[in-house]
């Protein structure tokens, strides 16, 4: 299973700290950020965290990044002008 989440995470030190915070409580799950930051508002602008494993838990994921000061929500097909 892959989950795809939108956060305002904005840099790859905070990425590896939030990714290190999820996986102590998730070893068996893949992270993977790409940090796309834009001049736009989250959650337009934004950074993508993706999830893969057996079983993705989208509600414990979203409160440890927000448990980390950070935005989070899964990603939702939208158009941003």
């Amino acid at each position: 299973m892959i989950e795809v989440f939108i956060t305002d995470i904005p840099n790859k030190t905070q990425a590896d700290r939030v990714s290190s915070r999820i996986l102590v409580e998730n070893t068996d799950l893949k992270v993977n950020f790409d940090l796309n930051e834009t001049a736009l508002s989250f959650p337009c602008g934004h950074t993508i965290l993706r999830m893969e494993g057996d079983v993705v838990n989208s509600d414990e994921i979203i409160a440890i990044v927000k448990g980390s000061g950070f935005k989070c929500e899964v990603l939702k097909d939208k158009i941003c002008k």
